[in-house]
Parts: structure tokens; C-alpha cells; sequence
């Protein structure tokens, strides 16, 4: 299974960017040990209205994937169980498991439509670039979580 995290906007280089980039890179030779087959990151324009974003949102996603909206009216997962979630979607074949995270503004109606499943950080409202360095941190810890290293101290 492939994970991708589809972004709004660009990541510019600073404190997020090496933040993303270091768990990335951390995650990427566990995930593949454990039959993953990459973690790729899509970025979208901003701009032109939710419409417009949802429209590129949509057209970035791949055919028969598994997707999550993050959002901060989403579910609330304890880290080991979004390990286990990603660990059971593998083993179920999925092909591809994409994680959005919107801009400024959120999600356009036809990203809510057409993506119902919906995970949150907590309660707080993220700035969707910390978002963006904070799901990766998770990529890497569950990553870890499902070969058994120490990273996790739960």
C-alpha cells in the first residue's frame, strides 16, 4: 500500500518543511520493510475558492483509494490504533491510502461529500502546515509501532 499525504498549498523550506521532511525520511525504510510501498507527498495550488481546491483535491486522489479528510471535527485515534488501522488496511490489499489536509479555509462541499471519513489532532483548531509535519511524525510513529521499535513509549 502507498500512503500519500495530499496538501493544500506548499510547504515552503523552515521549521515545518525539515520537520515533514525528517519523518518522512525516517519513516520511508520501515514502511517498505513492512510491505509499503511508499510514502509520497502531493501538493495542490491554493486558491480560486474551496471549489476550485476540492476540484484539484479530487483529481490528485488515486482510483480505488482509501481516504481520510483530516479535520478538527474528526475522530480522535490513539496512535497505536492509527498503526493498526494502517497495518489492517495493508493487509486488506488496499492500494492506496491518502490523507488530505485542506487550506486556510478547509475543505470545498464536494471533498465532504465525496470524503466522509474524517480524523482530527485533538480538539484545536492546527495550522494545516504544523498538520502537515504532525501527520508525518504519525506516519513514522506508527510505522515504528508496526515493527516493534522502541520510538513509541505508550
Amino acid at each position: 500500500m502507498r500512503l500519500t499525504l495530499l496538501s493544500v498549498g506548499r510547504l515552503k523550506s523552515g521549521a515545518e518543511r525539515d520537520l515533514f521532511d525528517e519523518y518522512v525520511k525516517r519513516a520511508l525504510p520501515i514502511a517498505r520493510s513492512l510491505g509499503f510501498r511508499g510514502i509520497e507527498e502531493i501538493e495542490v495550488a491554493s486558491g480560486g475558492g474551496l471549489d476550485a481546491e476540492a476540484e484539484r483535491i479530487l483529481a490528485k486522489i488515486p482510483s480505488g483509494a482509501n481516504v481520510i479528510r483530516l479535520d478538527e471535527f474528526g475522530r480522535n485515534v490513539p496512535s497505536q490504533d492509527f498503526a493498526a488501522q494502517l497495518g489492517r488496511l495493508r493487509d486488506q490489499g488496499v492500494p492506496d491510502l491518502v490523507f488530505l489536509i485542506g487550506g486556510a479555509e478547509g475543505y470545498g462541499e464536494a471533498v465532504r461529500r465525496a470524503v466522509p471519513d474524517i480524523m482530527a489532532f485533538g480538539a484545536q483548531t492546527w495550522p494545516h502546515r504544523l498538520v502537515k509535519a504532525m501527520l508525518a511524525e504519525q506516519v513514522y510513529r506508527a510505522m515504528s509501532i508496526l515493527a516493534g521499535m522502541p520510538y513509541h513509549k505508550a
